[in-house]
């Protein structure tokens, strides 16, 4: 695990300690890619399948964390990120531990939500998230949240 890795998964653990109950774990922070772990255990449901608000929560939680790392590398530090909307879908099951993963936007929506910030001290971002059963490439979650950052 890298710096920013062990910073984003110190925060989350301590400042939203539902985390550390759901055992989230910070697997990696690299090209601007965020990927976290959710363990099935910790997460089951009466399916034997991981539990719909669990996904939803690390879907939300990728997207915020993306968000808290790229800030931090742009050394903006003094706004509070906060989901404002998010939509999910669950095309199939997560019957294994689970990655949950959030690329960056395009270079154009950054710079301008950048732009926004810092004229107005508040901007959105919209932010795609997916998990997927842990060792596999297929979608088992998508999610698209709109994110919120206010000084």
């Amino acid at each position: 695990m890298n710096r920013d890795s062990h910073h984003l998964e110190s925060i989350l653990h301590h400042d939203i300690p539902l985390t550390r109950d759901m055992g989230l774990k910070v697997l990696d922070w690299h090209d601007q890619q965020l990927r976290l772990h959710l363990p099935l255990e910790a997460n089951v449901n009466h399916k034997s399948t991981m539990f719909g608000g669990s996904l939803y929560c690390g879907a939300v939680l990728a997207g915020w964390g993306w968000l808290h790392l790229r800030l931090r590398e742009e050394g903006i530090e003094d706004g509070h990120i906060v989901i404002q909307e998010g939509q999910i879908s669950y095309p199939l099951p997560v019957t294994t531990d689970a990655i949950a993963i959030c690329q960056a936007p395009s270079a154009a929506v950054w710079k301008k939500f950048l732009a926004m910030y810092q004229r107005y001290g508040r901007a959105r971002l919209t932010l795609h998230s997916r998990i997927v059963n842990e060792g596999a490439e297929e979608e088992a979650v998508t999610f698209t949240g709109q994110y919120v950052l206010h000084r």
